[in-house]
């Protein structure tokens, strides 16, 4: 004969929680410190992306202080700037590394003819501009440093002072640019 047993006693569990897709996740979102740093000074896409514009060159456009033309110089400066290898290296230390100079780096010279050509239009564009123009462009529009700071380093203490110089500078070299260049009317 069969023996009854026990009852067996049968729970249901709630099925787990769906993960979300990729497109349904959260985008991380910038904090409050740095949004409040950029003042204002960025974008949302229409999928959700943000786009900081917080750089002295965005800035003094998106106020309209440079024009189009000025702005269009500017980056095309920027853009023979960083292909002519002038920008810093972004890496980390090698520890493992020997302390000696390495031969085949090509230390300060230029490695392709692209290279070459960037380097030639970027020395073409400093000479144009003259030493304090190339001064002002290549800190606020190539290493993105405040204009007011920059303005300290043309001999103004006054923070408005300072910007005002700057600003003036920046136009100045950037009208001649944009004569060199051929860019607006």
């Amino acid at each position: 004969m069969k023996q009854r047993g026990k009852p067996v006693v049968v729970e249901m569990r709630s099925l787990p929680k769906p993960r979300k897709r990729p497109s349904e996740r959260v985008r991380a979102e910038p904090t409050a410190e740095r949004l409040r740093h950029a003042d204002g000074d960025f974008e949302r896409g229409h999928n959700g992306q943000i786009t900081m514009c917080d750089s002295p060159l965005e800035r003094v456009f998106a106020r309209g202080v440079v024009s189009e033309e000025q702005y269009a110089a500017a980056q095309k400066y920027r853009h023979h700037w960083y292909h002519a290898g002038l920008s810093d290296r972004l890496g980390t230390r090698d520890l493992d590394h020997v302390l000696a100079h390495d031969l085949f780096k090509f230390t300060g010279m230029a490695r392709t003819e692209t290279q070459l050509f960037h380097r030639q239009r970027y020395r073409e564009a400093v000479q144009a501009v003259g030493k304090l123009g190339s001064h002002v462009l290549d800190w606020t529009v190539c290493r993105e440093v405040p204009l007011d700071r920059i303005g300290e380093t043309l001999g103004w203490t006054n923070r408005a002072q300072a910007y005002a110089a700057a600003v003036e500078r920046l136009k100045m070299a950037l009208d001649e640019l944009c004569r060199l260049w051929g860019i607006g009317p």
